[in-house]
């Protein structure tokens, strides 16, 4: 059988934590800044944790060697 390999966007996207939680950027940051208020700027800094049911999801089809 072939090797499984991990998906390359899902390599640049998501980084696993230690515990096995999956971390990713917020969305709503690459353009259109003019249109957000300072507030939701300065909120979607940083990585969020997703969710169970989306993080079962990456890790199970897109980056199965974790």
């Amino acid at each position: 059988m072939p090797k499984m390999k991990t998906k390359s966007g899902a390599k640049k996207r998501f980084k696993l934590t230690k515990s096995g939680k999956v971390k990713a950027s917020s969305a709503g940051k690459q353009h259109g800044m003019i249109k957000r208020t300072n507030k939701q700027i300065r909120n979607k800094r940083g990585t969020r944790i997703l969710k169970d049911c989306d993080a079962r999801v990456i890790r199970k089809q897109f980056m199965p060697n974790g």
